[in-house]
């Protein structure tokens, strides 16, 4: 059961940043996108849209890594090198997404709100898995 509760989590924080990289990646200059983040107008989400990108592909790589993981750890039997190899990269992933959220807070206390959402899930699917 902790398992099945881990892989929920890990997928759910995999989804979660594929919809953080469209929104930074593909959707940045649209207002409803670029408020969401705090940037105050079109010409500054212009401004930044370059790093806003690159930010994006650094979400999908940890949501790719995870679901990578998730599949290796799924498909691989019992103590085979492939679930092994698959529940590290789910750990290293989640482990990231968490560390991301951390560093979002040392950018200030008005982003509690965004490395909780970006770092609860990636969390509970991390405990869960030590403990799966």
């Amino acid at each position: 059961m902790v398992t099945i509760l881990a892989t929920v989590f890990a997928a759910l924080a995999a989804l979660l940043h594929v919809y953080i990289f469209v929104m930074e990646s593909v959707q940045w200059t649209q207002p409803r996108v670029w408020r969401r983040f705090g940037v105050r107008d079109q010409q500054a989400a212009e401004t930044t849209k370059p790093m806003a990108y690159n930010q994006g592909f650094y979400n999908l790589f940890l949501a790719i890594g995870a679901g990578l993981g998730l599949v290796l750890f799924l498909v691989g039997g019992e103590d085979t090198p492939l679930r092994a190899a698959g529940l590290a990269l789910v750990l290293f992933s989640l482990g990231s997404m968490v560390a991301a959220a951390l560093v979002l807070l040392t950018t200030g206390m008005k982003y509690l709100r965004a490395a909780l959402i970006q770092g609860t899930l990636p969390l509970i699917g991390f405990v869960l898995f030590l403990f799966a």
